[in-house]
């Protein structure tokens, strides 16, 4: 099967860049998959855009050297199954407020005995290989996004649930069912928060990734040894590359000439 390059470079204890597509096009997923990012998110969860364009999606992020991962849009097991079969090399789902939460996630990512898969990998066999069955469990990445008080309290117990590879920090949500409102960063309280889940996912030997809006909290966290960082969005890098652009033309313009 083909490796999850991720996990190699949480091996070498390298931070892997993560781009995450919110429009439904295969195109841009395609280009920001050449662009140098070591994994492309495809996200059901905000983006407007349903399953359908999502293997779309999938499909061209896999024709580049990037990982395909997925936000799928909630605990359900048919959609993370379909998502995995469709080729996904990784699933975060969002709002694992609880360990029960967790455990019933991991299992959607497993095959029995250790979950509740079910057989079916269509594309999974296409990217992954004639192995797949054998080796998905130990090469598909899950990720329960962290983003309740209570998930942050659980955050020991939830770490514990053995078939899950880690957490995906979602720290809008996080500083808004703290009071923080989406942009809370760089508050002490949410700052705190997300060096104590580094802290106990790294002591059990797992996976942490997370979002991060401004460019600097991006450095950030990758100063702090975070093994996924996502630093914004499709729709964010894009408005960002169009300013410094129009910036420049607009510095660069002549002043009209005086009447």
């Amino acid at each position: 099967m083909r490796p999850n390059l991720l996990k190699k470079l949480q091996q070498e204890k390298r931070t892997a860049v993560n781009a995450w597509v919110s429009m439904g096009s295969g195109y841009l997923a395609e280009v920001l998959g050449h662009s140098g990012f070591d994994a492309v998110t495809v996200d059901l969860q905000h983006a407007p855009f349903g399953f359908d364009q999502a293997v779309h999606l999938l499909q061209a992020i896999s024709a580049t050297p990037a990982v395909p991962l997925a936000r799928c849009a909630g605990l359900t097991l048919a959609e993370i199954n379909k998502l995995l079969d469709a080729g996904a090399y990784g699933i975060i789902c969002p709002l694992i407020d609880n360990v029960d939460q967790a455990a019933m996630f991991a299992r959607s990512c497993r095959y029995p005995p250790r979950g509740a898969r079910s057989f079916g990998p269509a594309r999974g066999l296409l990217y992954g290989g004639s192995d797949y069955l054998t080796k998905a469990d130990d090469e598909i990445l899950s990720l329960a996004m962290i983003e309740t008080p209570n998930a942050l309290e659980q955050i020991e117990r939830i770490m514990d649930v053995e078939e899950l590879d880690g957490v995906y920090v979602g720290p809008s949500d996080l500083g808004i069912s703290m009071g923080l409102g989406p942009n809370a960063w760089p508050d002490d309280r949410i700052t705190q928060a997300i060096e104590h889940i580094l802290k106990v996912v790294h002591a059990r030997g797992k996976y942490a990734g997370i979002f991060c809006g401004p460019a600097e909290m991006g450095e950030a966290c990758t100063a702090l040894g975070y093994d996924l960082v996502t630093p914004g969005n499709d729709v964010t890098l894009l408005r960002a590359a169009a300013s410094e652009r129009i910036k420049g033309v607009r510095k660069a313009q002549r002043p009209a000439s005086a009447a």
